[in-house]
């Protein structure tokens, strides 16, 4: 009997329902659960499950939550956001906006990122407007994954193609290869939402109301956080550019922004509490579940004794956005990554990894850490988004998404 692999798909379903009977299960819980089961079934050892937490992640998490939390909590975002959007004046303008802001920012910040600080965003958006909440967190989710495709920053697994290879000029490399089909897939998400939740958008004009600083003094620390993020995400894209050695990790980026916050916050005590640790719970969780899934070697084997060939674009494309459904799509590329360089693949190949196993976020909610993220995050300002609604929502998208990837890489590739 494969305990992990039966305790993954009881985490799926849970996923899936969110309650048993009258209880309500939070994602955190269950995944927690699931991490629990494998550690006392022996499946994986407490050491190796240690091992199996990133902390990278957990600190890229921990510094953007703290720089999140700031932006929320002294007002700014919200201010800033109304400065941003008080020229929209239609609910279709501020759907459109949010996809398409979403994306773009997500390319420069990486996609958990955006996630932290646009959900409370969008809800606050959607509530001002009386806009259907599900609309535009689907907007959200979507335009993270969809935008964070056409960077080598814009995802974990992303990053991990562009230094795990000899791709050359990684920035433009991305942006040439996958920055047009992308454009599209934006502009088809925009035109399947629209008509999908066409009774969520009302016909009226959008009034936005000023927006005024909650606390002027965490704002400006906040503000300080947000510009050390850009400016650090900066410096490491042009490091990359003109090929230095000495880089750092997003990590760093996270907790030098997230230090004036939490040296100098006259509340800082108060925001540390009411931090998203349940998030952190989920991830830590999660990495040692899927470590104890990965252990059990069914997803290698699967990939290595494949009968197709899995060095070409509709191979690659269909087993990287497939398999990350199911384990967590930066060791899936860490492991196919080898497959297609031992296989001579050339850019259109690697391009076609980065494509499917990032655009898997888009198929289910465990397809992607953002969108876990955004869901527990709208779970705390009392808003939901449950698995039916977002695959009903993602999966149809998501199969025409793939499409338009496969055309035109495979254009490419001729």
């Amino acid at each position: 009997m494969n305990i992990p692999l039966l305790v993954l798909a009881l985490v799926f379903l849970l996923i899936a329902v969110r309650r048993i009977g009258r209880l309500r299960l939070p994602i955190w819980q269950i995944m927690g659960a699931g991490a629990l089961v494998v550690l006392a079934a022996g499946a994986i050892a407490p050491e190796e499950a240690l091992r199996a937490i990133d902390p990278e992640v957990m600190l890229f998490l921990f510094g953007m939550f703290v720089v999140g939390h700031a932006l929320v909590a002294s007002g700014y975002l919200y201010s800033l956001a109304y400065r941003g959007v008080r020229g929209i004046r239609s609910g279709r303008g501020l759907l459109l906006a949010v996809l398409f802001g979403a994306a773009l920012a997500s390319a420069l910040l990486m996609n958990d990122t955006l996630a932290i600080v646009g959900t409370p965003l969008v809800l606050r958006l959607a509530r001002e407007h009386e806009l259907d909440e599900t609309l535009l967190l689907l907007a959200l989710a979507f335009g993270v994954t969809l935008g964070s495709v056409l960077s080598p920053i814009g995802s974990p697994q992303n990053l991990l193609i562009a230094t795990g290879s000899d791709l050359p000029s990684p920035f433009l490399t991305f942006l040439a290869y996958l920055g047009p089909p992308t454009l599209v897939n934006l502009a088809l998400a925009y035109g399947w939402l629209r008509w999908r939740f066409r009774r969520g958008i009302h016909a009226g004009q959008l009034v936005h109301a000023p927006v005024s600083l909650l606390d002027p003094h965490l704002a400006r620390l906040a503000l300080i956080s947000l510009l050390l993020v850009l400016l650090l995400v900066v410096a490491k894209i042009a490091l990359v550019l003109v090929g230095q050695a000495a880089d750092f990790s997003l990590s760093v980026i996270a907790l030098v922004a997230a230090a004036p916050v939490l040296l100098l916050a006259r509340r800082r005590w108060q925001l540390l509490r009411q931090l998203d640790w349940p998030t952190l719970i989920f991830f830590a969780s999660m990495f040692v579940l899927m470590a104890s899934v990965w252990k059990t070697g069914i997803f290698q084997h699967l990939i290595l004794g494949a009968a197709v060939d899995l060095t070409q674009v509709p191979a690659i494309l269909a087993v990287s956005a497939g398999l990350s459904q199911l384990v967590s799509n930066v060791p899936l590329v860490a492991l196919y990554l080898p497959v297609l360089q031992s296989g001579g693949a050339d850019t259109v190949a690697l391009m076609a990894l980065a494509a499917g196993s990032t655009l898997a976020g888009n198929f289910l909610i465990l397809g992607a850490a953002s969108n876990v993220i955004i869901i527990q995050h709208a779970e705390r300002h009392h808003a939901s988004l449950n698995f039916g609604t977002f695959a009903a929502a993602g999966i149809p998208l998501s199969l025409v998404n793939l499409a338009v990837y496969g055309g035109w890489l495979g254009w490419m590739g001729e």
